[in-house]
């Protein structure tokens, strides 16, 4: 994912999760966010200024008078594009339920209209208090993103609710609260994974694909408001409100997608699906003293040409492609055979933007405009561009199938 250009002020309170903010701050920065840490007189007690100085974008701040600018609250308010504070203690959520602004973090709070993120973590007896439970009910009323504690160990050896969110986590809410909301009531399906064909009870033919670049479709659509639908042959986590549909063979992925596709506004087929499958799949586990076997190979169903073939009007269809050479040119011959508006191509050979690695850099072949490239970037990042071709086509074309 990406917060290139995005300004992140990140406050940090005095629990004992205050460590983990040090590994937030790092990854932020990373996604490409300009962080400023803000934090109490009680988080300094966890984790020293200078730490989170280092890994950060600028300087840690912590106090309303040593400052150079005589109102730094109003100052980081104004400039901030989401505040995010990790721990939020149960004094910061009581504070700022309140409206009480005694140090440099709830006065930005109260200060900033950017989006609020607060990610609370306590012992679970603190966290299922009355009176918690009704500052973060007041406090989501008026419109704040609390991120729900996890559940693990806690603090003294202690197991329950109240843990803090992973890191990874939270800059996955904070993209998706920066997300743009273009993609909202729309339908989007998409496929991830490459698909298992069985030559026996426990051999199949395969391919390298990890289903990262596809869950990444996925999860990119999900914040930007879409309603997804992720048909995978990847055992990989997907974002909230994702509805998963689980698969292993090219069967299984053509019976689920073209049962879906027609009340889909926006079919993305990432997944590498087999082209070729054994035709007579042994049903126990083929004996190696039985000699080298025969493995007689059918074709599969192209299941991207065939959404292409059943496509209603307004609907949008993105096929990707694995490439070794010619990237550009056989993805624009594969765009006209599928019947797709969009092909997104990649080398698989290049550097970097291979299978199962955490970057890709693909070209998005069109018929109506010139190829896109995106350079190496984060697959969540890579996920965005092609949202953005899919977003503009929506724009210009129909309204969401639910308004239909």
């Amino acid at each position: 994912m990406t917060l290139a250009g995005r300004r992140v002020v990140l406050g940090v309170c005095g629990g004992i999760a205050a460590y983990k903010a040090v590994e937030l701050c790092r990854r932020l920065v990373d996604a490409g966010a300009h962080v400023t840490p803000v934090m109490t007189a009680g988080a300094a007690r966890f984790v020293g200024s200078v730490t989170l100085s280092a890994v950060a974008s600028e300087k840690a701040q912590s106090s309303l008078w040593d400052e150079a600018d005589p109102i730094p609250h109003t100052r980081l308010g104004r400039s901030a594009d989401v505040v995010v504070v990790a721990p939020a203690t149960a004094r910061l959520l009581g504070s700022y339920a309140a409206g009480i602004s005694d140090d440099l973090l709830t006065a930005t709070l109260l200060a900033t209209r950017a989006p609020v993120l607060l990610c609370p973590a306590m012992h679970a007896e603190m966290w299922e208090h009355a009176a918690v439970a009704a500052n973060v009910a007041l406090l989501r009323q008026r419109g704040v993103r609390v991120l729900e504690p996890a559940v693990g160990r806690l603090a003294g050896g202690d197991e329950g609710p109240g843990r803090l969110p992973e890191p990874d986590a939270i800059v996955a809410e904070v993209a998706a609260l920066l997300a743009p909301q273009d993609l909202a009531g729309w339908r989007v399906l998409v496929t991830a994974g490459g698909t298992r064909e069985p030559i026996d009870a426990v051999r199949f033919i395969g391919n390298r694909s990890s289903g990262k670049q596809g869950h990444a479709v996925a999860d990119e659509a999900a914040a930007r408001g879409a309603s997804v639908t992720l048909v995978t042959a990847a055992r990989l986590p997907a974002a909230p409100g994702v509805e998963v549909v689980p698969v292993e063979t090219a069967a299984e992925m053509e019976a689920a997608v073209l049962d879906r596709a027609a009340a889909s506004d926006v079919v993305v087929m990432v997944a590498a699906v087999a082209d070729f499958r054994p035709k007579a799949p042994a049903a126990g586990k083929l004996s190696k003293a039985d000699g080298v076997p025969e493995v007689v190979l059918e074709p599969t169903t192209d299941i991207l040409a065939e959404v292409g073939r059943r496509r209603r009007p307004g609907q949008v269809i993105v096929g990707f492609a694995a490439e070794t050479a010619d990237v550009a040119s056989r993805a624009a011959a594969k765009l006209k055979a599928k019947g797709a508006d969009l092909i997104v191509a990649n080398a698989v050979s290049a550097p970097g933007s291979g299978f199962d690695g955490d970057t890709n850099a693909v070209v998005i072949v069109a018929s109506d405009h010139p190829p896109v490239d995106v350079p190496l970037a984060g697959k969540r990042a890579v996920a965005a561009a092609v949202l953005d071709e899919v977003a503009r086509r929506l724009a210009a074309g129909s309204s969401p199938a639910s308004g239909r």
